[in-house]
Parts: C-alpha cells; sequence; structure tokens
C-alpha cells in the first residue's frame, strides 16, 4: 500500500493532499476525536518528541473527523505544532480501513479507530499498527523502531 491520492483539510481549510508528504519519512496518527483523553495523551507524546523526529527528518500527521475548527482548537490548547488534518467527508479513512463504528457507545457515530502508520520516502507504507479499540494507545518505542 502507498499513500493514497486523497484531499484532507487543514487547520485553515486549505486542501491536503496527503500525497504532498512523500520525500519525506512520514507518520500518519489516524485519531478517534479531538478533546479526547486518549487522544490528547497520544498526540501530545508525538509532540514531546517533535525534535527527536524532526532530527530524523520524520514529518507527524495527525488524522481525525473532526471539523478544522476542533482541530484548531485543540491544537492550540494542547500546543501541538505538527499538521492535523481533517477527514470530515470520512474518505481517508475508509482507504486505510480503520473507519470505527460507536466511538464512546454512540451509535451510528463513525470516526476512526486509533491507528499508525508509516510512510517511507516513497510513499510506500513500511509499518502499521490498529488498536484493538479506540481506547487502545500505540507503542511509541515501537514506531520509532520502525523509522
Amino acid at each position: 500500500m502507498n499513500i493514497p491520492d486523497v484531499n484532507l483539510l487543514d487547520l485553515e481549510r486549505k486542501p491536503v493532499n496527503l500525497k504532498s508528504f512523500e520525500g519525506k519519512k512520514t507518520v500518519i496518527a489516524f485519531f478517534p476525536g479531538a478533546f479526547t483523553g486518549g487522544c490528547t495523551e497520544e498526540l501530545c507524546n508525538f509532540q514531546s518528541d517533535i525534535k527527536e523526529f524532526d532530527g530524523l527528518g520524520v514529518q507527524i500527521v495527525g488524522i481525525a473527523v473532526d471539523s478544522p475548527f476542533a482541530l484548531t482548537g485543540w491544537a492550540e490548547a494542547n500546543d501541538i505544532t505538527f499538521p492535523l488534518l481533517s477527514d470530515y467527508k470520512r474518505e481517508c479513512m475508509k482507504l486505510f480501513d480503520v473507519e470505527f463504528d460507536g466511538l464512546a457507545g454512540m451509535e451510528g457515530y463513525k470516526s476512526s479507530n486509533r491507528a499508525v502508520f508509516i510512510a517511507d520516502e516513497s510513499g510506500a507504507i513500511t509499518y502499521k499498527w490498529v488498536a484493538e479499540n479506540p481506547g487502545v494507545l500505540p507503542d511509541f518505542a515501537e514506531i520509532k523502531n520502525n523509522l
């Protein structure tokens, strides 16, 4: 699998094609929802190591179905500096096969499951981790070991 040709919205509601991250290693972190405990812990963990990732030439990208407005507020509240992209059309999560139904018991609400993919410089997916359920956090050391 390669990074798919799909447009998402950035925090300024401008389209960003996921393929635009080709050219450097990229960690693509799907998370179920902004302003939730597990997602805040996960993305803050990536943020706390951002200098290490930058030093390795690795781009971190977070993707959720939340609106750019919610993602902006959440990024500001948590000092997230890497790109957060809105999959509000719920296309990207389907392409990566990480769709989750019923987050927090909200039957019919579709979000992404928690998942992490690593793409190499050519855009090929070289690592895939999908949580058993959205409450499970990834093994951050394992992610770094697979860069």
